[in-house]
């Protein structure tokens, strides 16, 4: 059991992640400041926010709900990526260490759902 969203390997790994684009972002054109660089700096932040505030909520369905956000988050920045492998910001050894990421991220929001569906006795 845990005490605080921040002891959550979802959101750890989320964290890492985050970190990762705003270092990487720090390097795209400033013509970009408004436009990529912008929406995907907020949709790694709301992966994190997400998994934070569902982590927080009471209702099953609520906590659920806000996984699946930070889910569609992760896909948003997955879209990002390989924009921004085409346009040539990132090279492919970035962009495949991004995904790489938003895969494990994923894979710990979904067992920490699978557990939440999962658990027998629920205070809703």
């Amino acid at each position: 059991m845990t005490n605080t969203f921040e002891e959550l390997i979802a959101w750890q790994k989320a964290r890492v992640f985050i970190l990762h684009v705003y270092k990487l972002t720090k390097g795209y054109p400033d013509d970009e400041r408004y436009g990529l660089v912008s929406q995907f700096r907020r949709a790694s932040v709301s992966i994190g926010a997400n998994i934070a505030e569902g982590y927080k909520r009471v209702g099953k369905d609520d906590k659920l709900r806000f996984f699946n956000y930070a889910q569609a988050s992760l896909e948003e920045c997955r879209c990002y990526i390989i924009l921004s492998s085409d346009i040539g910001y990132i090279n492919q050894n970035e962009a495949t260490t991004l995904l790489n990421e938003i895969e494990i991220t994923s894979k710990f929001i979904n067992s920490y759902a699978t557990a939440i569906v999962q658990r027998k006795q629920w205070n809703d």
